[in-house]
């Protein structure tokens, strides 16, 4: 599966693992997370993640 980097602080999203804390079961492509999840580190959108090569 794709993991996908947060541009402003370098976290990164592993579908494997998802965000369990933000309610995001392991397992969940980035492209089925809702509109509306943050990145639990510094709160930017997902219109601010990159796909990691």
């Amino acid at each position: 599966m794709t993991k996908y980097e947060c541009v402003p602080c370098g976290w990164v999203y592993d579908p494997e693992i998802g965000d369990p804390d933000g309610g995001i079961a392991p397992g969940t492509a980035f492209e089925d997370i809702p509109e509306d999840w943050v990145c639990p580190i510094c709160g930017a959108t997902k219109d601010d993640f990159q796909v990691v090569e």
